[in-house]
C-alpha cells in the first residue's frame, strides 16, 4: 500500500494519503487499499479515533483524471464509481470517530472523502468546492447524496451546479468544516481533539455514531441489526443456547 501510511499509537490511528507528487489524487488501486485499511482499522482494538490527512501540500485532489478519463462509460459507472462508493462507505461507517485534517484544497472527490469524516479541521489557506461539472462529469462518489445529507442541499447546489468555492473561514460559517486553524497546525489540533476522546466512553461513542449514521440514512438496516445483535449477544440465554447446541439438546430458556 505505497500510497497510504497507517500508524496506530496511543489510541489514535493516523491514516495519511501518500501520493504528494499527484496531490494525493485517488486511483482504483488506492480505493482497494482504502477498503483494506478501513477493515484493519475497524478491527484494531487499540484504535479509538482516526485522523485522516494528506501528505505534502494537498489533502486530496479527488479522483485521478488520468485514471478515469480513458474508461468507457460502462467501465466508469460499473467499476470506477462503484468501487469508489464502496471505499468511501467503508470509511464513513468505521466504528471509530474520524477527524479529517484538510491541509490543502478540498475539491471534487477530495470533498467527498472529507464528507466521510465526523469532524473536519481546515487549515486557513484552503478552498472547498465541487468542480466536476466544469469537466462535463458529475460528483460520483456520493457527492450529491452524502454531501447533501451532511451539508444540506443548497450548499451542494451552490458548489456543484453554480461552481461556488468556499474559503476555510466561509466554509466554517456555512457548516462545511467544524474548525479552522493556521496553516500547518491541523495535525496538532486533530491530535488534541482526539486526546479529548480519552474522557468519553468508547462503546457509548461508537453507539452514538452508529445511531447518527442511521438517522442520516447511512446503512440504517445494518446499524439496527448490529445494535440488536449486541444486545442479544450480551444476554445469558446465548450461553444456554450454545451449550444446548454443543450437547445436541434442545435449549430450555425458562
Amino acid at each position: 500500500m505505497e500510497h497510504f501510511l497507517l500508524d496506530i499509537r496511543d489510541g489514535i490511528a493516523r491514516l495519511t494519503l501518500n501520493r504528494p507528487e499527484r496531490l494525493n489524487a485517488l486511483t482504483e488501486t488506492m480505493m482497494d487499499d482504502l477498503m483494506a485499511l478501513c477493515r484493519r482499522i475497524e478491527h484494531a482494538e487499540d484504535a479509538h479515533v482516526v485522523i485522516l490527512t494528506g501528505a505534502g501540500k494537498a489533502f486530496c485532489a479527488g479522483g485521478d483524471i488520468d485514471a478515469w478519463a480513458a474508461r468507457s462509460a460502462d467501465g466508469f459507472g460499473r467499476h470506477w464509481l462503484r468501487d469508489g462508493h464502496q471505499a468511501l462507505d467503508a470509511l464513513t461507517r468505521l466504528r471509530q470517530p474520524v477527524i479529517a485534517v484538510l491541509n490543502g484544497h478540498v475539491l471534487g472527490g477530495g470533498l467527498e472523502l472529507a464528507a466521510c469524516a465526523d469532524y473536519r479541521i481546515a487549515e486557513a489557506h484552503i478552498r472547498i468546492g465541487q468542480p466536476e461539472p466544469a469537466l462535463g462529469i458529475i460528483p460520483g462518489w456520493s457527492g450529491t447524496q452524502r454531501t447533501v445529507r451532511r451539508f444540506g442541499s443548497q450548499l451542494v447546489r451552490r458548489m456543484a451546479i453554480f461552481g461556488e468555492e468556499f474559503s476555510a473561514s466561509d466554509a466554517q460559517m456555512v457548516g462545511l468544516v467544524d474548525q479552522v486553524v493556521e496553516k500547518g497546525q491541523g495535525i496538532d489540533a486533530a491530535t488534541e481533539l482526539a486526546n479529548r476522546m480519552r474522557h468519553r466512553g468508547p462503546v457509548a461513542t461508537e453507539l452514538v455514531k452508529m445511531l447518527i449514521n442511521a438517522a442520516e440514512g447511512e446503512e440504517r438496516e445494518r446499524v439496527f441489526e448490529a445494535l440488536a445483535g449486541r444486545v442479544a449477544a450480551a444476554q445469558p440465554e446465548l450461553q444456554v443456547g450454545l451449550a444446548a447446541f454443543k450437547n445436541r439438546k434442545k435449549a430450555d430458556f425458562w
